[in-house]
């Protein structure tokens, strides 16, 4: 099914940007909280292309971002 929004690339991208925020995390760098706040704001962005789907899979992908996205804004804050 083609699709015509970001929904396709977009996961690959939460994906990347949680292993960055992790990899911070570990690190115990200063820059923590503005990662976890990157993170956040491209989990937020991946939920709402994954939503526009009816697909299991990306109800289910949106969920788990939305979960993310306010787990890294609660860390960032």
């Amino acid at each position: 099914m083609e699709s015509h929004n970001a929904c396709p690339n977009c996961c690959a991208q939460c994906i990347d940007a949680c292993l960055m925020c992790i990899k911070f995390m570990v690190a115990d760098s200063p820059f923590t909280k503005e990662a976890c706040k990157l993170c956040a704001d491209i989990c937020k962005w991946c939920a709402e292309q994954c939503q526009q789907h009816e697909h299991d899979h990306c109800q289910v992908c949106a969920a788990s971002c939305l979960t993310c996205a306010e787990a890294c804004y609660q860390y960032a804050a």
